[in-house]
This record gives C-alpha cells, sequence and structure tokens, in this order.
C-alpha cells in the first residue's frame, strides 16, 4: 500500500483528507444557505439545493474526514505502511470528482457512478491491512463502512428516482451510522488523549458492555431510519434514544472523573473533543423526545449531532491529529480556540434561532460553521502540506 515519495501533501491520508474537507466546509455551508433561502433559482445542483446539502455534509464532508482519520489510524493499528503517494491521490481524486459531479448538476448517472466508488474502495485499502493484522477488534470499522456505503446506494437510488423519501432514508441512516462510529472512536481517543493531556496517572476506566451497546444501538437506529421506520415518531424509538442518550452520558460523566475539569477548560483541544461529545447524549435524548411527541423537532435532535457533535467531535480531532502526525507540540495556536467557540456557536443558533427567524439564524450559524472550519484551513493548511517537524 506504499508508494513511492512525493509531495509530503500525499505523505499519509490525513494529510490530504483533512484539508479537503475542512476547504468544503468552509465553503458548501455559504453556499447552501444562499441557494436555499432564494439565491439559488439561478442554479441548482444535482437533485436540488435540499439533496445536495443533506447529501454532500455526509458523503462529502464527514467521509473525507473518515477516510483521512482511518487510512492514518489503520496504518497505526496495524504497523504497515499507510496509502501515500499516487494511490492515495487518486483515491483523493475521487472524492473530488464526486463532489463536482453534484455540485455542476451532471447526469445522474454519472453522478451516481462516481459517488458510489469511494466509500468501498475506500474500505477495500483499510480491510487488507486489517485482515493481514487480523485485527478483529477493528472489524466493526469495515462493517459501518459497508453500512455508509449501503445507505449512500439507497440515497443514490432516490435521488436517480427522484424520491426524496428514499434520499431522506439513505442520508438519515448514514448520519447516525456516523454517530455510531463517532462513539466507538471516542471511546478509544478521548480517555488516553485526556490522560496525556492533563499529565494523569491512567486514563479514564472503559466499560466494555457499556461501549458495547452503545455501538449496537447506534446501528440499529440507524438501520431504523434507513429503513424508514425512524422517520415516523414512534415510542419504541424514543426508549431506544433514550437509553442511547443515558448511555453516552454516563459514559462522558465516568471519563470526567476524578476532577479533571479545571484541567480540561485550559485545554482547548480537550474541552472541544469533551464538549462534542455531550452533544452527542444531547442528540440522542432530544430524538427520544421528538418520537414521545414532545416539543423537540426531528431537525433540531438532527442538528445537535450533525453540528453540534459530528462536526464538533471532527473538528476538535482534526485539530490534534494534525498537530501530534506532524511531529508538532499538541499546543493549538489561540484562533482554533475561537474556532471550537464557534462551531457550538453555529449548533446553538441553528437549533434554537434559525427556526424562529429563518434568515437571521441561518446566516449567522452558516458564518460560525465555515468561520470555525475557516480557521481550520488557514492555521493548518501550511502544516498539513509541510514535511514532519517542519
Amino acid at each position: 500500500m506504499n508508494a513511492s515519495p512525493g509531495p509530503a501533501l500525499l505523505e499519509l491520508g490525513f494529510r490530504p483528507f483533512f484539508l479537503a474537507g475542512g476547504l468544503f466546509a468552509a465553503l458548501v455551508i455559504p453556499l447552501w444557505v444562499a441557494g436555499w433561502l432564494g439565491s439559488g433559482h439561478y442554479w441548482q445542483p444535482a437533485g436540488g439545493w435540499y439533496a445536495w446539502h443533506t447529501h454532500e455534509m455526509l458523503f462529502g464532508f464527514a467521509t473525507a474526514i473518515i477516510a483521512g482519520f482511518l487510512l492514518t489510524a489503520v496504518a497505526n493499528w496495524t504497523g504497515t505502511p499507510g496509502l501515500s503517494g499516487n494511490p492515495l491521490g487518486a483515491l483523493v481524486l475521487l472524492w473530488l470528482l464526486a463532489r463536482i459531479a453534484w455540485l455542476a448538476s451532471l447526469p445522474v448517472w454519472i453522478v451516481v457512478a462516481l459517488d458510489s466508488l469511494f466509500l468501498p474502495v475506500l474500505a477495500l485499502y483499510l480491510a487488507r491491512p486489517l485482515w493481514q493484522a487480523r485485527q478483529r477488534r477493528n472489524y466493526p470499522v469495515l462493517l459501518i463502512l459497508a453500512l455508509l456505503a449501503l445507505c449512500n446506494g439507497v440515497s443514490l437510488a432516490g435521488l436517480a428516482a427522484s424520491d426524496p423519501d428514499l434520499q431522506r432514508q439513505g442520508n438519515a441512516g448514514a448520519l447516525w451510522l456516523i454517530a455510531a462510529l463517532m462513539g466507538l472512536i471516542a471511546g478509544r481517543i478521548i480517555p488516553p488523549f485526556t490522560q496525556r493531556g492533563l499529565a494523569l496517572q491512567q486514563a479514564a476506566p472503559t466499560r466494555g458492555w457499556l461501549d458495547l451497546s452503545l455501538l449496537l444501538g447506534g446501528i440499529i437506529a440507524a438501520l431504523a431510519m434507513l429503513s424508514g421506520i425512524g422517520l415516523q415518531a414512534d415510542i419504541r424509538m424514543a426508549v431506544l434514544f433514550a437509553l442511547l442518550g443515558a448511555g453516552h452520558t454516563l459514559r462522558l460523566l465516568l471519563w470526567q472523573g476524578g476532577g479533571v475539569w479545571p484541567g480540561l477548560l485550559r485545554a482547548p483541544l480537550l474541552w472541544s473533543l469533551h464538549l462534542a461529545y455531550a452533544w452527542l447524549g444531547l442528540a440522542c435524548l432530544g430524538m427520544a423526545l421528538w418520537n414521545a411527541g414532545l416539543p423537540v423537532s426531528f431537525s433540531q435532535a438532527v442538528h445537535m449531532l450533525a453540528i453540534g457533535s459530528m462536526s464538533g467531535l471532527i473538528l476538535a480531532m482534526i485539530a490534534r491529529v494534525s498537530l501530534g502526525h506532524t511531529g508538532r507540540p499538541l499546543k493549538p495556536v489561540a484562533a482554533m480556540s475561537v474556532a471550537f467557540v464557534l462551531i457550538n456557536l453555529a449548533a446553538l443558533l441553528r437549533i434554537w434561532l434559525a427556526p424562529a427567524w429563518p434568515q437571521a439564524g441561518f446566516w449567522l450559524a452558516a458564518l460560525g460553521w465555515s468561520g470555525a472550519f475557516g480557521l481550520f484551513v488557514w492555521c493548518y493548511a501550511a502544516i498539513l502540506c509541510r514535511p514532519r517537524g517542519e
């Protein structure tokens, strides 16, 4: 899997995919808001602005970061050379061509052909070293990627058939699969990151039964969304999401035992991770309330997950991983603290202000979001493009 030496940007998966995903995030949300609020009638991406937005924030933005993280992590987990050079460049190009096809509203068959390839190709690159190393502990990652590819297939089938319900099922299933993957990865990185960042004697204890229950429950929730069952308020789904919310909250409290809070507040790379994970518990509880018929909308719960948790965790994780894997001290510039505040402010504005005052709420949330990822690109572009340690 290792390629010949080339540009530093193609040395390991996190470099091009974190940069591409951050730049994509910074640009597309203002574009989406402009199109959605009436400036987009001159030009429409494939399927229209809403279909483009709901698909691309998952299968464009989120999967770019997932690819960058997993390509790097699997190399570390297995002790094998990571994908680099021309093969990595080809995978990035495939991701980019799919984004262009969607945005340029190319014929649907081209959009489907390009977009349906990325996740299976990524899974194949990751499966080989995991299989050779017999790392069964990491096989759930491959399962989630396979299910994500299935969700994308359902969403693309909806696009081809002009069926918004099918698209919604595929996209909603993907969002909660990403939530399950977030829970899996967060359980592996947040306790040791907290231990090392605060110089604790040991990491917070793990609860294997809790970790497994949250992973399985998250996959069940995602499959319910994919089937369409989870898109209708149902008391059974309320119970499932209430249990998931309680489980994630309990897990976070276990991680924060031993009086770590004063130290967390002084470490932006840590409080941002913990806060993003707290949003995951809130999103599950929000879904439970919606399913129970209480005054939280489906959209509010979804954006607790998509902005507060998914995007907050992504921003915090790529800020830390980019420093660690380029040989730099784990001390981000002050601008990244601003970015962490902005992404959480964007979540609050989108959840509570936008439903009442769409013009102000959507634009302010978009500015917060775009500002957060714009700061990441500004602070990290040079780091990601330079050789390690320079």
